[in-house]
């Protein structure tokens, strides 16, 4: 079933590591099908290297696999909580990249300091509280406290980002680490001065509307 969702979700899982945000098998995107709901997701402990789209495995909401030999990574139950009470997002990603997970280990939001961060986000990205690992605390706390980011960071943990589909999440992965890391050398010159709340909303209502191609508008 979904061999092309199981295909997407095999190659952004490889981007992961190609894109520096995690390493050895941590890590985790999946994707919810709109019509059937059912979710693909990264097996447990698989490398990236070996994951083939026929180790993808498919649950349903509640968790119960529907497709696969596999277990299902030990974050689907955030996933799926994520899936259940946010029903405009159809891709989640988690990872642990570098930058961002150090202000997730201080327990700090990444401030509007950057023109990139108005147009991606069009708010600081927060940082939720902590929560353990396992069940749908984690999932729980996304809901609560993502607001209308599509990115957050979870203290002592790491990065969740949600989207409209798995390759709006990624791209919102990938966004993340690289503000956080331009955050984190501005930090060490001195203190930024935040975007004024006016203009996030302008920069980032521009960007919605104009950026890329369905326009016939590259606003690069």
């Amino acid at each position: 079933m979904l061999e092309e969702l199981k295909e997407l979700i095999c190659r952004l899982n490889q981007e992961l590591p190609r894109k520096r945000l995690v390493a050895w098998t941590s890590g985790n995107v999946s994707g919810r099908d709109p019509r059937t709901g059912y979710v693909a997701t990264k097996p447990s402990g698989v490398l990236y290297e070996d994951l083939t789209p026929d180790k993808i495995v498919l649950v349903d909401l509640q968790g119960k696999v529907v497709e696969g030999a596999m277990k299902p990574s030990v974050d689907t139950a955030t996933h799926l909580y994520v899936y259940r009470h946010m029903p405009q997002v159809n891709g989640v990603v988690h990872t642990h990249s570098n930058y961002a997970t150090a202000f997730a280990a201080l327990n700090r939001a990444i401030p509007v300091y950057l023109t990139a961060i108005a147009d991606e986000f069009g708010c600081e990205i927060p940082c939720g509280a902590y929560a353990p690992i396992g069940e749908e605390d984690i999932g729980k706390e996304i809901v609560k406290s993502i607001g209308d980011s599509p990115a957050i960071l979870m203290k002592n943990h790491g990065v969740f980002t949600v989207g409209p589909d798995p390759l709006e999440a990624l791209k919102a992965a990938v966004t993340v680490e690289d503000v956080a890391k331009t955050v984190f050398l501005a930090l060490l010159l001195g203190t930024p001065d935040e975007i004024p709340p006016e203009e996030v909303r302008r920069a980032h209502e521009r960007y919605v509307r104009k950026y890329g191609q369905d326009e016939g508008n590259c606003v690069s």
